[in-house]
Parts: C-alpha cells; structure tokens; sequence
C-alpha cells in the first residue's frame, strides 16, 4: 500500500515506491505549488484519473532525454525547413494543458488531466515555474507539450498533437532550447514509443538521481521563456 500523505509537506523515502505499477510512492495531500515543487525536486510526480486520489511516482527506471541525443526523422526534419509549424512559448499554456486532457490515447481509458491539475499547473506557469511550447498552423493550436523548468533541467509532463509532426515540432524546440541552455536532461517520466523513437530512453532510478541532484546543486536557469524565439 503507497504511503498516505497529510497536510504536512512530506515525501517518504524513494526506496519505499513500490516496483509495480511503475513506482508508487504516495496518495493523498494536495497539489499546492509548493507540495508539487518539492515533488519535482525530489524525483516524484503526480499522475491519477479522476475521481481518484492524488497518486505520487517515482518509477525505476525512469525516461529521461539528453539533448544531445535527440533524433529527428527525415519528416519532422522537413517541416522544421518548411517552417509548417509557428512554434510559440506560453503563449496559451492553459489551451495546451486542455489540448493535452483531450487527447485520446491508446492505453487510458479517461486523462489524468482533470480540472483542479490544470488550475494547479497554471499557477506554477503564472509563477514561471511551469511553461508551454506549442505549435500553430494557419493560427489554429495544432500541437503542444508542457512541463516544469527547475534547476538545470525540465520536467516534461503531458504532450498532443492534432497534425502530424506537431508534438515533435515542439519537442525539437525544447531540445534546442535546452542545448543553448545547458539543461541536464528532459525528464520523460515513462516508456512511450513516441519518445523512444525520438532518443529517449531508460535509466536506473539512482542515476536520475544523481544526475537531478547535480542538477539542483548548479545556479538554475536564468532564462526568460516569454522572450524566446
């Protein structure tokens, strides 16, 4: 049985997640900014249906892209020339977290993206903590992704995509923006096909870790995201 969380800002151990399904640490407690901050900085992160408790994970392995390791197929390559997409930076983080809620995949039966996640989340993003990139044609939201930026690295949460190419388009983006920027890594959470074709992949728990740990022990990001390019 997870850990059942109080009022009081508290995780227990990571070794206490249990091996299946996929790392559960926790329930209950809320979704605060600062419950989910100190979440992210020590390697957990929400994930629930509706109508059900808060769940905490810290899945071993855990997902996680190296920018350096990004690999673009020849179509994404050619509609980054083509300039398909108009990529923009929070400029409608809640329409992309609702765009996320809404798509339909494969092996859920309903989102974990309920209503009170999204007003959470949007407090993080008016905070500058969480952020948006997201993908326009002929004006219309056809693709996006969002997640949180802390310390040196981001935490990628939930992406969609109502052209081909979209999401990618916008995860291309984020690597480029971590490339100029030094992140770390980008935090994948779990194993899809999607990312995995892209150049993600799986590492053990102590190494994300480790690698997160180094990550918040170095200056954060000094990055305005609403002035990027």
């Amino acid at each position: 049985m997870p850990f059942w969380l109080t009022s009081r800002l508290f995780f227990p151990p990571l070794e206490n997640a249990l091996v299946e399904p996929n790392g559960l640490l926790a329930a209950g407690g809320d979704l605060s900014p600062e419950r989910m901050i100190q979440a992210y900085r020590s390697g957990i992160f929400p994930w629930f249906n509706e109508n059900e408790p808060i769940l905490w994970w810290s899945p071993d392995p855990r997902m996680v892209l190296f920018p350096t390791e990004l690999k673009i197929s020849r179509s994404l390559k050619k509609a980054i020339k083509e300039k398909i997409f108009e990529i923009r930076i929070n400029h409608n983080f809640r329409k992309t977290m609702e765009s996320c809620a809404q798509s339909k995949r494969p092996d859920q039966e309903s989102t974990w993206i309920e209503s009170d996640m999204i007003e959470d989340y949007c407090k993080l993003n008016e905070m500058g903590i969480a952020h948006s990139i997201e993908a326009y044609h002929r004006e219309n939201l056809v693709g996006g992704l969002y997640g949180l930026c802390i310390g040196q690295s981001f935490f990628g949460e939930s992406m969609f995509y109502n052209l081909p190419e979209a999401s990618k388009a916008c995860l291309a983006k984020l690597v480029e923006i971590a490339l100029k920027n030094d992140f770390h890594f980008i935090d994948c959470q779990v194993p899809t096909p999607h990312l995995q074709k892209m150049g993600a992949g799986e590492i053990p728990r102590e190494n994300f870790l480790a690698k997160l740990k180094n990550s918040l022990s170095n200056k954060p990001v000094n990055l305005d995201w609403n002035k990027i390019i």
